[in-house]
């Protein structure tokens, strides 16, 4: 992918990974690196071979730790959180078909009475669990096999580069920022299930990551584009969708992703502070939009 750079040739590729092309060297050796292998110093970020022969600053072994560009800690499987994502929707999408009524409980809905007389169901009368069990369910095979191309080709880029804590975290708020706006503008009766919230949240933290990159904000501006526009103007065939879930989770995502990537230059402890407690603020803001659309229907 191309970056923001005044030459007209190609980036060098990043030593490790050479057909990865990068703009960001090495502040020891000089080497080009790309996400996957840039770890945080002092001053821009070193490759894990300079990190691993130490610092010569006198800090302790964990400064040396091998770390993601949002500071989560290197691992041999960087798309570890990604599969296992995607093996939970696909096990309850089978699940949900050999038992449709396991469906109904679990997802997205204000308020109902499923039988006449019955009790009042729905995330106003406390079944707040409804707002991220219906991110996890999926109606129908192009739904699920939709959402999961969308999941694995933008989480497993993700998750390397904020490691897999911080990726997790985007990710289940991206889901629940979906749900909550949902909840609050569409009729409580009407049921509501999908990984898209979540799919778009990805999508908007994408977008910061590629800034923070400084590579060409094009092809991301026009996926963006493209999947606003199947939001609006569904393809014949493809049922519903809830524009409602991907607005609420692209604003999410976005917001959860400047927390996690924009500090990447702060010390440790402070850059941690920073970054999960921006996941708090987001997700308050998400129970306020909650409590707002309970109070109105209770």
């Amino acid at each position: 992918m191309d970056t923001d750079r005044p030459d007209t040739g190609r980036a060098p590729g990043c030593y490790r990974h050479p057909d990865r092309e990068t703009g960001i060297r090495c502040a020891r050796c000089e080497r080009p690196i790309c996400p996957d292998c840039m770890i945080s110093a002092s001053v821009g970020f070193q490759c894990p071979e300079c990190v691993r022969s130490g610092s010569g600053t006198g800090h302790g072994a964990a400064a040396n730790t091998p770390r993601t560009l949002a500071g989560g800690a290197v691992v041999a499987d960087t798309a570890l959180v990604t599969k296992v994502l995607l093996g939970i929707n696909v096990a309850v999408f089978f699940a949900a078909l050999a038992a449709p009524a396991v469906l109904v409980p679990l997802e997205l809905i204000g308020r109902y009475v499923d039988y006449l007389g019955g009790p009042l169901e729905g995330v106003s009368t406390g079944q707040y669990y409804r707002l991220l069990t219906s991110v996890f369910l999926h109606e129908a095979w192009w739904h699920i096999i939709g959402n999961m191309t969308a999941l694995w080709f933008l989480g497993a880029p993700l998750e390397a580069a904020l490691g897999r804590a911080r990726y997790l975290a985007v990710y289940l708020l991206s889901g629940l920022g979906g749900s909550a706006l949902v909840y609050l503008l569409t009729p409580p009766n009407m049921p509501t299930l999908g990984a898209s919230g979540a799919i778009f949240g990805l999508l908007g933290a994408t977008v910061v990551l590629m800034r923070r990159m400084r590579y060409s904000m094009r092809p991301i501006a026009v996926m963006v584009l493209l999947m606003l526009l199947l939001t609006f103007v569904p393809i014949g065939g493809t049922g519903e969708i809830s524009w409602q879930a991907h607005i609420g989770g692209l604003v999410t995502g976005a917001l959860a992703g400047l927390g996690m990537l924009l500090p990447s230059a702060a010390p440790g402890k402070r850059r941690a502070l920073v970054q999960w407690g921006t996941c708090a603020a987001v997700f308050l803001l998400v129970v306020a939009v909650v409590v707002i659309r309970t109070a109105e229907l209770v």
